[in-house]
């Protein structure tokens, strides 16, 4: 048996694991270390063994993640959230859908210093949900609304899943941060627009709230004045070159740490949740490095990757054709799988294939996880639809799933406006300094 039969096969039986609840990290150890048993012997994966959970941790590079989580958790814990919230409905809440809107707004801000999408839905089920309600919003919209929402947390730097996209494929993450920037304003704004025709057609959906008069609004806008700095320094920092992406994350911690002494919101107990909280994630996803390492390695000495190219470019076809079908293929594995696993499962095979079409690898990075999060709200199990089951009470599949069709479809226009005009990614890391 050849070894791209035997890649083939250990990809089918990795699937078949994380089927049976088998968590990521450890189906991705157990398949690399049998699959390079076989192909390998025991000398060579005894020594990958030793060698590789060890490399696959130590690079400094890794340390930002720890650092950007730590700053999400203290920033959800100073209230930040209320506060954008306020903010942005101060502006727009008095139209219709004008709430939703605001959650949408709210959400994008939020994750601009959180960078965890499942952190941000949480985070502003909480705060929004209850209010949406209390103003006769439809559970289907006002539900739909926070889960896409907080999928913004993924895309709008910083982002810990695109800091571990630039890591594994040695790319800048300070370029892979600007070029995320335009795409993630332009997912606040259509999924805004989304609202706005859903309550035009029905207007039942989304009352107008009573208008808030300017004197409210600028000291809503006051409130929020923390939030903007603390993304100014951290990602403005990142783009003027003051500091490294690391040193970034270590400012924005910190800040984030002083804004919640400076509100009275962190004590010894919630300091000590939010370092547990960093403690868990941060281990989590490293473990799930460690397994990935494992698995890459048995991957790249079958020889599949170099398969898959050979075998993509003997059939001819064009290149953006063969895009589109991974789009498509990961929309649907995005109904099975969470978004940390789709990148770190595929993107063994599917980096190599993307730079031999000659497509960017930055630009390819914006649109891997814009569909990712696709993914993370397509039923039946998008990760952040069951995170707003579990915050809103009485609240059913069904209804959230019929309230994201809407948003569904935003995001389909933002990934064909991404393909089509390459340049919403690209033009804003062409101007940073090397």
């Amino acid at each position: 048996m050849s070894p791209e039969i035997i890649g083939l096969l250990s990809f089918a039986v990795l699937l078949g694991l994380i089927a049976f609840r088998i968590p990521i990290a450890i189906a991705m150890g157990m398949v690399g270390a049998v699959g390079g048993l076989i192909i390998n012997g025991y000398d060579s994966v005894a020594f990958i063994m030793g060698s590789i959970p060890f490399e696959s941790v130590f690079p400094y590079s890794l340390s930002v993640i720890p650092l950007f989580i730590l700053m999400g958790a203290f920033s959800a814990r100073a209230g930040l959230s209320r506060a954008l919230y306020d903010g942005v409905h101060a502006f727009i809440g008095h139209y219709r859908g004008g709430l939703a809107m605001a959650t949408v707004g709210a959400c994008a801000a939020f994750g601009a210093i959180c960078g965890s999408s499942l952190a941000t839905a949480a985070t502003m089920c909480r705060v929004a949900m209850p209010e949406m309600r209390r103003r006769n919003y439809d559970d289907g919209l006002a539900s739909a609304t926070i889960a896409a929402g907080g999928t913004l947390g993924v895309l709008i730097p910083p982002s810990v899943i695109m800091i571990i996209y630039a890591i594994l494929t040695e790319q800048s993450i300070g370029r892979l941060f600007a070029a995320a920037l335009i795409p993630g304003l332009l997912a606040t704004a259509l999924y805004m627009l989304a609202i706005w025709i859903k309550t035009a057609r029905n207007p039942e959906l989304g009352p107008a709230d009573t208008r808030v008069e300017w004197p409210e609004r600028f000291s809503a806008l006051f409130s929020v004045w923390p939030v903007i700095l603390l993304f100014g320094v951290v990602i403005g920092g990142i783009y003027a070159g003051w500091f490294s992406p690391t040193e970034a994350a270590a400012i924005g911690a910190i800040g984030a740490f002083l804004l919640a002494l400076a509100k009275r919101q962190l004590n010894l107990r919630s300091f000590w949740e939010s370092l547990n909280e960093t403690a868990n994630t941060t281990g989590m996803i490293f473990l799930i490095l460690v397994g990935t390492a494992v698995f890459n390695y048995f991957i790249e000495t079958t020889g599949l990757p170099q398969a898959l190219v050979s075998f993509v470019t003997e059939l001819g076809w064009d290149r953006y054709l063969v895009l589109i079908l991974l789009v498509i293929f990961y929309i649907i594995l995005g109904c099975f799988m969470d978004a940390l696993s789709m990148i770190l499962l595929t993107l063994p095979f599917i980096y190599p294939l993307i730079t031999s079409l000659g497509f960017d690898p930055i630009w390819f990075g914006v649109i891997m996880v814009s569909v990712v999060e696709v993914g993370l709200i397509t039923p039946p199990v998008g990760m952040n639809l069951f995170i707003i089951m579990a915050g809103t009470p009485g609240l059913t599949l069904q209804t959230i799933s019929r309230g994201v069709v809407a948003f569904l479809f935003a995001d389909v226009a933002r990934l064909a406006l991404l393909i089509l005009f390459p340049a919403l990614s690209l033009w804003l890391p062409s101007l940073l300094m090397d």
